[in-house]
């Protein structure tokens, strides 16, 4: 293995898993941080640490490549999110001398821009959902106004994470809509160019993950049901998705390696598709990065592709791998997010009093949250995922169904209960769901009573006492107030 040192340009879970990858490489790490992580678990793991500014600077090329230059890094890492798919970035760390982990920054460009990847993918052959592929103009041509069919998406070109989309469902809400459009996109994209792109309804999501050395070799890793999505975020992902045949499975993948291999793909990447209820398959986009339900494909494959990924990138050969490799088992993530789901799912700050994460077999958690952490605003709400194995979808269900019952977080609110609800729901539960299914499904209330809360901090105090002896007035304050939260939150799954 080549040595280098690696700078992970993230945080949060994913610049953990990185580092871990890192570690048993036998990489040397460096870990960027801003003024809100300085305590930040990625900072305490990797092997030196560089402040890079404010909260903002995650974002900021050029601070990034200063981190690299004082740190003498000689590869990047971007993971997702922040600066992963920015074309000027990867170009930026290739101009610097250093190493890109990831596709070539051509390819980022390309498939950053949803227009310029729509034309593609027909070019090489692949279904592509019907719609426009130019930019709308600011005002739309008769003639093209008639031709439309509603419902139909107003959709950002260089979108991303589910924003910068919209619906109309008539000719009259149109201008509306795609005016609201432009504005996000040109708030979260710098770019309020948009397109038109036709609804499919009652659809699956379905994604493959491609692995390429850039030459032309393409592996397929297989692909992922990510149907359970919340306002177009994904919530709960798994390998393999369930009831394709195997006909319909061989095909998706075909598509997936058709479209690597006429981009020459480099790294890893994932090819998206939407699957309707007649079980056409329809092209919607390629994500040229590490995604966050990668884990479920390592669960299945017994693949470390983010490994896989560092290898390439550091110029070492790809591993030879059939060009489609079968899951073993089943495997699904659910994403542990700070956010109140009794009051529409805004998001939940403040400080992790009591952490206790599940184990046991067949059972990873990917997080970066330990006790005493503060949780604020100013990132992304994802705290943690965890990930089951089981030699079938039923056993990983019941997997997940007990380690989520494990799973304890107090002093701020998650959707453990949320998630506990959606995977005992009879449509999840036979596999029959789509991306709008979370649209009419909403969390129950969690019941307490006075009562109940009265005898909980009674025991909390009592517990935290016995186990600390006689500490100061502070001390029992403060120990006897998270020992109340872990009890409450376990006592109200008995």
């Amino acid at each position: 293995m080549t040595k280098a040192k690696i700078l992970v340009a993230n945080r949060g879970e994913i610049g953990v898993r990185i580092l871990r990858a890192c570690r048993e490489m036998g990489l040397s790490t460096v870990a960027v941080f801003t003024d809100v992580d300085e305590s930040a678990l990625h900072v305490r793991y990797a092997d030196e640490a560089v402040f890079i500014g404010e909260r903002k600077k995650y974002l900021d090329i050029a601070s990034v490549l200063e981190a690299a230059r004082h740190s003498g890094a000689t590869a990047i890492h971007p993971g997702y999110g922040f600066l992963s798919e920015n074309p000027d970035f990867a170009r930026a760390v290739e101009e610097k001398g250093l190493t890109f982990i990831g596709p070539r920054p051509e390819t980022v460009a390309m498939m950053g821009d949803k227009l310029a990847a729509r034309r593609f993918s027909r070019k090489a052959g692949l279904p592509v959902i019907a719609g426009t592929d130019e930019p709308l103009p600011p005002q739309l041509p008769v003639e093209m106004a008639k031709k439309i069919q509603y419902p139909v998406l107003v959709k950002a070109a260089a979108g991303g994470g589910g924003r910068g989309i919209r619906l109309a469902r008539s000719a009259e809400e149109l201008p509306g809509t795609i005016e609201a459009a432009r504005r996000e996109a040109k708030s979260a994209f710098h770019d309020d160019t948009v397109f038109l792109e036709s609804l499919v309804q009652q659809a699956r999501h379905i994604e493959v993950q491609i692995l390429g050395d850039g030459e032309g070799n393409v592996t397929c890793l297989g692909e992922r049901e990510c149907s359970i999505q919340r306002r177009r975020q994904k919530l709960i992902e798994e390998s393999p998705a369930h009831g394709l045949s195997d006909d319909l499975r061989h095909q998706i993948h075909e598509a997936a390696l058709k479209l690597g291999k006429a981009l020459r793909y480099r790294s890893l990447g994932t090819v998206e598709f939407l699957l309707d209820k007649k079980n056409r398959f329809y092209f919607i986009e390629v994500n040229p990065r590490i995604q966050v339900e990668h884990p479920v494909t390592e669960m299945v494959t017994g693949v470390d592709i983010v490994k896989e990924q560092i290898t390439i990138a550091l110029g070492e050969n790809m591993r030879t791998f059939p060009d489609e490799i079968a899951p073993r088992g089943a495997a699904i993530e659910a994403r542990i997010l700070a956010e109140d789901t009794q009051a529409d799912f805004l998001p939940s700050t403040g400080q992790i009093l009591y952490l206790k994460e599940p184990g046991g077999p067949g059972v990873r958690v990917d997080s970066a949250i330990y006790q005493g952490m503060a949780v604020g605003s100013e990132y992304d709400s994802l705290l943690a995922k965890v990930i089951v194995w089981g030699e079938n979808r039923s056993v990983a269900i019941q997997r997940l169904r007990r380690a989520l019952n494990e799973y304890q977080v107090g002093g701020i609110n998650t959707d453990i209960d949320f998630l506990m609800q959606i995977i005992e729901s009879p449509k999840f539960l036979s596999g029959d769901v789509t991306t709008t299914y979370l649209e009419t499904f909403r969390p129950a209330p969690q019941i307490t009573t006075p009562e109940l809360e009265r005898k909980l901090a009674y025991a909390a105090a009592l517990f935290a006492h016995q186990q600390r002896g006689q500490p100061d007035e502070n001390e029992t304050h403060r120990g006897s107030y998270w020992q109340m939260v872990a009890w409450k939150e376990q006592m109200t799954r008995i």
